[in-house]
């Protein structure tokens, strides 16, 4: 591993990790842009991505996060007994009170011998949940702990985050960094009280503060863990053979890549969101898993999340010649992304349950 400054944030386990395994799922249905735009004649020129993916009527974050998870097992192929947590992220769990992590484990055959817990911070709750899983493979406690960020389509009907809010999402499973597809050489995150978005209790949609979620939300977040991170492991952007940022819409991760000093080949493989608009907590991982597909070992990747509220998480990752055997034991992001049906705005509403009979 990388040899570490004192007294500079990063964190790096005592013990190296990385991931064993990884897996994404993304729901069928696909909601054009265009659609939305018509219904409620607004006007706009452009629209922020092609189209959206949606859940259907029998999928929801429990189901999604075991079909993610699943596909991760299969890649790391290890017994899951072995898992000694299992935690998701997600702003759009089923229950208010039953942890979606509980039934995730028991679907995978983690249980009883493991720990489960949900992890909420908008959009980077999964991220959040892979650095636990870090510390806590990385301190000896465990062996492997998946982790797992994932959510479905919200939206107020009208508001702008209808064209973005999607649905789909991803699971890495951590171990130590032998066994691993992916090695991880540290992390980083920045926070601070930024309410740019937020929903509160009872409320169907959350609410948002246009501009202000760009400045000084997403760009002063994304920026100052990404620039420390780099700072910490003396790094460059021209070390590093892909970068993956939390895409809210297409403009964002390609204007802050390129402030940054990325160029748009660097960041092509894991910008989904204008074929899949933003997934939320699995947004920045799915981008990951997209990379992973297409990686080749000794490429560098630099990951950075992006939650309201607010917060960025940052990893450094180094793929390992394990990723040759591995990946092909499970459906790729691109083939989700491929498997595809579109619907009209009527059944968008059904299945988002956006009309109330009662």
């Amino acid at each position: 591993m990388t040899e570490r400054k004192p007294n500079n944030g990063l964190m790096q386990p005592n013990i190296p990790v990385g991931i064993v395994g990884y897996g994404a799922y993304v729901p069928r249905y696909r909601l054009p842009a265009s659609e939305i735009s018509k219904m409620w004649k607004d006007g706009v020129g452009g629209v922020p991505i092609e189209e959206k993916a949606v859940n259907g009527l029998d999928e929801d974050v429990i189901t999604m996060s075991i079909e993610a998870a699943r596909n991760t097992m299969d890649r790391a192929q290890i017994d899951p007994q072995a898992i000694r947590a299992v935690w998701v992220g997600s702003e759009s769990h089923p229950y208010a009170v039953k942890p979606t992590s509980a039934t995730v484990a028991e679907a995978i055959g983690a249980v009883p011998n493991t720990q489960a817990a949900d992890w909420e911070f908008a959009c980077k709750a999964g991220t959040e949940a892979m650095q636990a899983a870090i510390g806590f493979v990385g301190s000896g406690m465990a062996d492997y702990a998946l982790s797992i960020g994932m959510d479905t389509a919200q939206g107020r009907p009208g508001d702008a985050l209808e064209y973005t809010a999607a649905a789909g999402g991803a699971a890495v499973l951590i171990g130590r960094a032998d066994e691993s597809v992916a090695i991880i050489n540290g992390s980083y995150s920045y926070v601070s009280d930024t309410p740019d978005f937020w929903r509160r209790a009872h409320a169907n949609y959350p609410s948002h503060g246009d501009r202000f979620t760009g400045e000084p939300a997403y760009f002063k977040h994304v920026m100052g863990a990404a620039e420390a991170l780099m700072d910490a492991l003396d790094r460059k952007p021209d070390e590093y053979d892909w970068a993956v940022f939390h895409q809210p819409n297409a403009k964002f991760p390609m204007r802050v890549g390129k402030m940054l000093g990325f160029t748009t080949e660097q960041l092509k493989p894991g910008l989904l969101s204008p074929r899949i608009g933003n997934t939320y907590s699995g947004s920045t991982m799915i981008g990951l898993t997209a990379v992973l597909d297409v990686a080749e070992p000794g490429d560098r990747i630099l990951m950075v999340s992006y939650g309201s509220g607010a917060g960025s998480d940052a990893f450094d990752l180094e793929v390992s010649d394990l990723i040759e055997e591995s990946r092909h034991r499970a459906p790729t992001t691109e083939e989700y992304i491929a498997r595809r049906t579109e619907i009209d705005y009527a059944t968008y509403s059904r299945y988002r349950e956006k009309i109330k009979m009662k």
